[in-house]
């Protein structure tokens, strides 16, 4: 199992320690460091300065949001950065839900989800694999454009510059069953959001036909502590804010599951107390059962042992959001 970096977006503004962090990841031996994005900073940005002062860990957005993006232009981005850093590029992706998509990007949201990131990550293979121009008759996208609103002068076309890689991994951070099953199919990996080693059942049906080199990279929240309460409350403030604050109460992808994780009336209590306005009490509402099962949290020999559950199953890469150094340094030995 390697081990990757997960730094996430910004808050207010750029983390001081991000840098470092990742530099110190790359001493350690770790495989990769990963950016994110959701409505403020971007994710390829930050990815290019770390490219910029790094050498050998590889790259990834986990995710970048497909809807901030035309396909095409996500795939400029992927291929530019692989050039850029050496072949070191992983293109994470994910669809976001209808309150981010609509509320932030202005365009609505696909109603057939799975069928629009399946013509997403057709348009990026084929432009990766430039063997001729862009061409797809899609519902939700079409190159050329054919719509009654258009010109009708558009032609296929093919990237300029030549890929690096044709074979670039492109992962999906997807949740619901059928495109956790899909995923399967078109992608090179899957990036769950919440992984428990307790409950691989939720995910068995799903991850029944993995090719082989197929990437299972979970996020989780790691930190080296004493008082595991105390080190479990950004776990819960997290996910108070996912389950109850990122998406509609009738539509909420984290929500449902964390349901499917069997904690469905904690999700709902969860969302009542956010959408109330009463955050703190949504936070503390988050079971510490399900935050812990989710994270790495608490003295090295506990960590260790609870270390050993994430190797038993299908997991490849755990990617680790890690506060400082020494929790770094502490998850390299242990998986050494």
């Amino acid at each position: 199992m390697r081990l990757g970096l997960a730094l996430g977006y910004w808050g207010r503004g750029p983390d001081p320690g991000h840098l470092e962090l990742a530099r110190e990841a790359e001493r350690l031996g770790y495989d990769s460091v990963w950016t994110a994005e959701a409505w403020g900073s971007d994710a390829f940005t930050p990815l290019t300065w770390i490219a910029a002062h790094t050498r050998r860990i590889r790259l990834g957005t986990a995710v970048a949001q497909m809807a901030a993006r035309t396909p095409t232009a996500t795939a400029m981005h992927a291929l530019t950065l692989d050039h850029l850093s050496g072949g070191r590029m992983m293109l994470g992706l994910g669809l976001s839900g209808p309150q981010v998509v609509e509320g932030w990007y202005g365009r609505p949201f696909p109603d057939s989800p799975l069928t629009a990131t399946r013509e997403y990550v057709d348009v990026i293979r084929q432009v990766l694999a430039r063997e001729g121009p862009v061409e797809l008759a899609g519902r939700f996208h079409r190159h050329p454009y054919t719509g009654d609103d258009g010109t009708g002068t558009g032609k296929p076309l093919r990237p300029i510059t030549h890929p690096l890689r044709a074979d670039l991994p492109v992962l999906l951070g997807a949740e619901g069953p059928k495109n956790i099953a899909q995923t399967t199919r078109i992608a090179d990996g899957w990036l769950p959001l919440y992984w428990s080693p307790l409950r691989t059942d939720v995910y068995a049906a799903s991850l029944a036909d993995l090719p082989a080199g197929f990437m299972v990279a979970p996020m989780a929240r790691a930190r080296v502590c004493d008082d595991i309460a105390e080190g479990l409350l950004p776990v819960k403030a997290m996910l108070g804010f996912y389950i109850g604050g990122m998406g509609h109460a009738t539509r909420n992808f984290h929500a449902g599951l964390m349901a499917r994780m069997g904690f469905a009336a904690e999700a709902r209590r969860i969302q009542e107390l956010f959408l109330a306005g009463r955050r703190h009490e949504a936070v503390l509402a988050v079971p510490d059962d399900f935050a812990d099962e989710i994270s790495l949290v608490g003295p090295r020999e506990r960590i260790a042992e609870r270390l050993e559950l994430w190797r038993t199953g299908p997991v490849t890469d755990l990617l680790v959001t890690a506060p400082d150094p020494h929790t770094l340094r502490v998850l390299a030995e242990l998986n050494a």
